[in-house]
């Protein structure tokens, strides 16, 4: 069975070089970057607004939890495994703004303190 674009290629699939479940992998063209680089501006902003979106659920489930009674819906339990979820993902975004901003200015060679 002949490729209509190019009937000069082989038909066969390219050799991968690692397995993967996902999609195909193409041999290198040349014109991709061989290491990939992130959107470091919208990292920025994404960590910037959710930092404090999930300080203030933890904060907000932490002291729902602590004002709830003994049979109250939903319960203790579960308001502090929220609040500690938000807690978790507050810290997870804090360390991606900190490596964020420290790619952002080796890029632009500025010092980095240490």
């Amino acid at each position: 069975m002949n490729d209509r674009r190019s009937p000069h290629r082989a038909t066969e699939p390219a050799p991968r070089s690692r397995s993967g479940t996902a999609g195909r992998h193409h041999l290198r063209t040349g014109t991709e970057p061989v290491r990939a680089q992130s959107a470091l501006r919208l990292r920025l902003l994404l960590s910037a607004v959710f930092l404090p979106l999930f300080l203030a659920g933890a904060a907000y489930f932490g002291q729902w939890a602590a004002g709830t009674g003994t049979g109250d819906s939903p319960g203790r339990g579960m308001l502090v495994v929220i609040a500690v979820v938000c807690a978790a993902l507050a810290l997870l975004a804090a360390a991606d703004l900190l490596v964020v901003i420290r790619r952002l200015r080796s890029e632009r060679g500025t010092p980095v303190p240490h």
